[in-house]
């Protein structure tokens, strides 16, 4: 490391010098004010050791020079005319640490070395959040329709906010996850924790657990205490995905969390504050699932101050050039591969589908083709879909005759759902494949048709 070392007297400059060069570092030396601006100007050190007395000028004066110019760089004041005062007043505009001489060379050696430690840890901080934000910032909010032009202002206006809960909905695949990193890498916080989860992943007890923490003891299996996202996010952002399927109980106790932004470990009795951004996404209409008692009204409005409302993808198609672009960019790079455009008709075949599995589809597909096409062109053969526009029945070949006396539809749609979950055995992500469908869209009509208990003696 290149440290500057800037005191009067040379026989202290020598000294700091000698041991410093031992320790590994490269040591520049000035005597004064003068000697000290050109040496900033030549090359910023790493460190610099700063005597508050100079000839021409004083400590505080060159501490503001050099926070003016990296202010970030650690300033360690040595000084023989040490007070309280001065000291507090190096501490205040930004100096790591102060030492009085006379020093103890060892304990320099030690400040120094903390010193930098800090130092090198922030730069890999700052370093880590740049990529982090190169892969997660605003600019991935692909599309330049209506919807989604508002929506990246939304995500500008808020992230710069001090709003404390965010709400996004929209379909299964919409990029509710994407909207969320967005937020945080944008925000503050950026260079704290983002931590999410899905609440349809774990049960209840589990999922508070994961949420809160608990406490050694606090069940059969908690052998140790353990820190919770809301602990470990303090000061970062916590996504909760799917919040609509959590249960009544956990969503009293985030209400709570919400509200007095404290909570407690599973097993724990003492509050734990915290100071954490929480968003949340759901695909389910929660204003229904408060009707049906599924969802707290008192929740809700905590969670619905900003509401961030994700078309679907057949809603806004003339976003999908840019996001075939997008997605042909990143997947060439990452399977090395020679893929640069696709044709015309490749892109009328997934402009004209409509796209049930919204955004994640549309990447799923583009991921697919890059991967196994043979040239540097998409081709239409090239493309994968569940269901295209190229593959729809003609307006005069019917799927299905209608009985003269009609029948219930849902009795029709119930049959044909069971038959796929049968078929694939009771694979809701298979079967969905095999009507079109996602996941989701399977799950809700296992609930709407009662088939859920059939799924657990299958």
């Amino acid at each position: 490391m290149n440290i500057l070392v800037v005191d009067d007297e040379k026989l202290i400059r020598w000294s700091l010098k000698e041991r410093l060069t031992r320790e590994g570092h490269t040591v520049t030396e000035a005597e004064d004010g003068r000697s000290t601006a050109a040496c900033l100007d030549a090359e910023l050190p790493d460190l610099v050791l700063l005597d508050m007395k100079l000839p021409d000028t004083d400590g505080l004066t060159i501490l503001r020079s050099v926070l003016e110019r990296a202010p970030e760089l650690p300033v360690i004041i040595i000084t023989a005319y040490s007070t309280v005062d001065t000291a507090v007043e190096a501490m205040r505009l930004g100096a790591y640490d102060y030492i009085s001489k006379p020093f103890d060379m060892d304990e320099l050696t030690m400040t120094v070395k903390r010193a930098l430690e800090a130092s090198t840890l922030r730069r890999e901080v700052r370093e880590r959040v740049r990529e982090e934000k190169a892969r997660f910032g605003i600019h991935n909010l692909v599309g330049k329709s209506r919807p989604m032009h508002e929506i990246g202002e939304l995500v500008r206006k808020v992230s710069q906010s001090q709003a404390s809960t965010v709400l996004i909905r929209g379909e299964s695949g919409t990029g509710k996850d994407v909207i969320a990193r967005a937020i945080h890498f944008e925000s503050s916080r950026a260079d704290k924790p983002f931590m999410n989860i899905t609440c349809t992943a774990l049960q209840d007890t589990l999922l508070e657990s994961e949420l809160f923490g608990h406490e050694k003891g606090a069940f059969t299996d908690a052998k140790s205490q353990k820190k919770g996202l809301f602990e470990l996010a303090n000061n970062g952002t916590v996504f909760l995905d799917e919040i609509g399927d959590m249960s009544p109980t956990l969503q009293a106790k985030l209400l709570r969390a919400l509200e007095e932004r404290a909570f407690r470990r599973v097993g724990g009795s003492q509050d734990i504050k915290v100071d954490v951004r929480i968003i949340a996404a759901t695909n389910r209409p929660l204003e229904k699932l408060i009707e049906e008692k599924k969802f707290r009204e008192d929740l809700y409005y905590r969670l619905n101050i900003i509401t961030i409302d994700v078309p679907p993808l057949r809603e806004r198609r003339q976003d999908i050039p840019l996001l075939v672009d997008h997605f042909l960019k990143r997947y060439a790079s990452e399977f090395r591969k020679n893929v640069n455009d696709i044709s015309g008709e490749a892109l009328r075949k997934l402009e004209s589908y409509e796209w049930p599995g919204n955004v994640r589809e549309l990447k799923n597909v583009i991921e697919r083709a890059v991967l196994l096409g043979a040239g540097p062109l998409v081709a239409a053969e090239d493309l994968t879909m569940g269901r295209t526009a190229a593959a729809a029945p003609e307006k005069d070949k019917k799927l299905f005759s209608l009985p003269a006396k009609g029948f219930k539809f849902d009795e029709l749609e119930k049959d044909i759902v069971l038959q796929a979950l049968e078929r694939t055995g009771w694979n809701q992500t298979r079967a969905g494949e095999l009507l079109g469908m996602t996941r989701d869209q399977i799950h809700y009509r296992m609930e709407k048709f009662g088939l859920l208990k059939n799924e657990q003696r299958a």
